[in-house]
């Protein structure tokens, strides 16, 4: 055991930069972060959401990875099998757009390149830069298990990838079927529901005159999106109403293009809306779609895949959906069929990647049939086999789930899981397999074409806390972390998500996912604003680490993290987690120069509490109710109120009173001395122990600098008290 150091080797203010860079490589390098550590805890897991290859660490990250590392390290404390599995996402459309950009720069683009050299220049990209967030987060202390990292397209989760969806086929749980999907006209591919953002916007609502083809009068229908009139093929009411009565079954003559069309009556018409009667554009709306399918109508799609009018736009092809907008208006006015135009603000859908208003578009993709997926996985949650902190994000699981429409898992891009189909020239079968078929199943023929498209990349994520066990393997990780203990999240993404990782959990590895599903808000700024680029206020995490360090941040973000709240952020917060973290220690280095060069742990402990003096007993009693307080907050996942006791205790009764009362009797006989060093070094065990969660880094320096463990290679903190009768937080470093 190496002694403490002496005043000259304690400098009196604390440098995160020289701690944090000798500190991490040393736990790594020691495996203090690996399960293994406690072959004989109990399990407990946590894996990460794993970030996109494509990113830097944002102040959401930050904010999360705190949370998660300060849960780990707590649980590892306490003698878990305690692991965090790291790993990263291909995020395919994300990927593929920084990749697509890197090629314009060359004067390139992957059609000119081809499939299988761009999806090579993805995986060399990958290589060079796709890992620079886990180095980050390495920056920022995350303990994570580096010996088990995963990447979403690893062999062995591609493999279980290909498994999961030849197995939803066979039960017919995965079709193909022309639908209309939400498209996006800049990123070429196809979104789910829930990638589509919708926001609401100045619109207007146009009313159109639609003339009987025999006899007089006319229909006037009322549009947000008079573009689409073109390829309108009937027009719908509602059965119920009156006005038009005398109209269904007549027809009409579609103003511009001269096509006759049917006035149909459907129960999903809103009478109150607009005129009463909608026109009805079957290739360009998913409810006209379902109006079609009632009614026998055609569809006519009028858009290419970046939304521009193709020739079925009759004298308005090539012009863009928004000019073409005008322009059709224009023309309306000029034929005498345009009756009105006013302002009307409704919710546009936004693709969720590039912000493009997204054009819902009749296409041939693959679906999921969520709903014999969603009713266990909403069952589970009903039965307690995973539990919501906090308990009202519950109910918001529970109304998603049971009003879920089947999931589009096709994307027209290249970098991803490319579906296991193939599609035989001769006769037109689909061979879905989990490698690649030499001949066609049905009739023998090999000339098959694997399908272009590739899968939703939240459907490999959808498998995450399985595969990255070794699902379908039956493997020792997969016996012992599986469930998983507890997710922290966004509330942002419990549909993106949690809901699919439920879903596929229970039918592919037989329990749920997760234990615990702990809800946490969102980064803002100061005034409570979103952080954005357009507003200006996004905040760099790794350059508020460097100026005031990582222990620093964690700490500001830990303190105000209740659950399921968002949490507001300013740099002065930082500036005043590393003001608390000075104070803390330039009161151990007092302590420290007050040990006469015996270790730390070897002080803590008081054989008889009772027999003190009324402050040292004082100091004592607080520390065992601080001890209460933060674990009482940590098991709550209310880091808030735990961090907040800590700070308070620390700096307003150790810091200030517990230091100063402690100066007489170190002043005083041996006995008096050795007493006040003991509760000294209990109390400031237990707020080191507390803390390191939290901080490690200046935790960890300042226990070894107490010389409390002088043993190479490190573990993750200090040694157990060896005296028991004096209060000790649930939490202990082990040896």
């Amino acid at each position: 055991m190496s002694d403490p150091p002496g005043a000259a080797e304690f400098p009196r203010a604390y440098d995160p930069g020289p701690a944090e860079a000798r500190w991490y490589p040393r736990w790594e390098e020691a495996g203090a972060f690996r399960p293994e550590l406690h072959p004989e805890g109990d399990p407990f897991v946590i894996v990460i959401p794993p970030p996109n290859i494509t990113g830097s660490l944002h102040m959401g990250h930050a904010f999360e990875h705190a949370l998660i590392d300060a849960t780990v390290r707590r649980k590892r404390m306490q003698g878990h099998a305690a692991l965090w599995l790291p790993g990263t996402d291909h995020a395919g459309i994300a990927t593929q757009n920084v990749v697509e950009r890197e090629l314009t720069k060359e004067g390139l683009d992957r059609h000119r390149l081809g499939r299988e050299a761009f999806v090579a220049r993805v995986w060399a990209w990958k290589g060079e830069s796709g890992g620079q967030i886990t180095q980050q987060m390495r920056r920022m202390g995350a303990s994570c298990d580096w010996t088990r990292e995963r990447f979403t397209m690893d062999d062995g989760l591609s493999l279980a990838v290909r498994i999961v969806f030849v197995r939803l086929y066979e039960e017919g749980l995965v079709h193909r079927a022309n639908r209309i999907i939400n498209w996006c006209p800049r990123c070429h591919t196809a979104l789910s529901d829930i990638e589509v953002e919708h926001e609401e916007v100045d619109g207007e609502l146009v009313r159109v005159r639609y003339p009987f083809v025999e006899g007089d009068g006319s229909v006037t229908v009322a549009t947000t999106r008079a573009e689409t009139m073109l390829g309108d093929t009937a027009v719908a009411v509602h059965p119920g109403d009156e006005r038009y009565a005398g109209a269904v079954g007549r027809t009409l003559r579609l103003p511009l293009v001269g096509r006759e069309i049917p006035v149909v009556a459907d129960d999903a018409v809103d009478p109150g809306f607009g005129t009463g009667a909608v026109k009805v554009t079957p290739a360009h709306d998913p409810n006209d779609f379902e109006i079609a399918q009632r009614h026998g109508l055609p569809a006519v799609d009028i858009f290419d895949e970046s939304a521009t009018l193709t020739h079925e736009g009759g004298r308005f092809e090539g012009l863009g959906r928004f000019q073409a907008r005008q322009a059709v208006k224009d023309a309306l006015a000029a034929e005498g069929a345009l009756e009105e135009v006013v302002p009307y603000r409704h919710a546009v859908g936004h693709c969720y990647r590039c912000k493009t208003v997204v054009e819902p578009r009749l296409s041939l993709q693959w679906f999921v049939r969520v709903a014999p997926l969603a009713q266990p996985a909403a069952q589970a949650v009903r039965d307690g086999r995973t539990r919501f902190v906090p308990e009202r994000w519950e109910r918001v699981y529970l109304a998603w789930m049971e009003n879920l429409r089947d999931w589009c898992i096709s994307r027209q891009i290249w970098w991803g899981h490319r579906i296991p189909a193939w599609y035989c020239g001769d006769c037109g079968h689909v061979t879905v397999a989990v490698e690649e078929p030499a001949t066609c199943e049905a009739c023998g023929s090999s000339d098959l074409r694997q399908d272009d498209d590739v899968l939703d990349t939240w459907f490999s994520s959808a498998l995450w806390p399985f595969t990255t066990m070794g699902w379908p393997d039956e493997t020792d990780d997969l016996a012992r972390f599986y469930p998983n203990s507890v997710l922290h999240t966004g509330f942002d993404i419990i549909f993106f998500w949690v809901a699919r990782m439920m879903m596929m959990g229970l039918h592919f590895a037989g329990d749920v996912p997760f234990r615990e599903v702990a809800i946490h808000g969102l980064v803002r700024d100061a005034e409570g604003r979103k952080m954005s680029k357009s507003f200006g206020n996004v905040v760099d995490p790794l350059a508020l680490a460097d100026r005031y360090g990582a222990d620093a941040l964690r700490f500001a973000l830990t303190r105000a993290a209740s659950p399921g709240q968002d949490v507001p952020l300013a740099e002065e917060w930082v500036e005043g987690g590393r003001n608390f973290l000075n104070k803390l220690w330039n009161s151990a280095r007092f302590v420290a120069l007050h040990l006469d060069g015996r270790p730390l742990a070897d002080l803590e402990g008081v054989d008889d509490p009772a027999a003190l003096p009324l402050p040292e007993r004082w100091l004592l009693s607080r520390t065992a109710q601080v001890v209460e307080a933060v674990d009482r907050g940590f098991e709550r996942y209310d880091f808030a109120e735990g961090v907040r006791e800590l700070q308070q205790f620390t700096w307003g009764e150790l810091c200030d009173w517990g230091i100063e009362l402690a100066k007489l009797p170190l002043g005083g006989s041996p006995q008096e001395r050795e007493r006040a060093q003991r509760v000294l070094a209990t109390a400031l065990a237990a707020v080191l122990r507390l803390l390191h969660p939290v901080a490690p880094f200046v935790t960890e320096e300042l226990w070894h600098r107490l010389g409390a463990e002088g043993s190479s290679p490190p573990r993750p903190g200090p040694a157990r008290s060896r005296r028991g009768s004096t209060p000790r937080p649930t939490g202990r470093w082990p040896t």
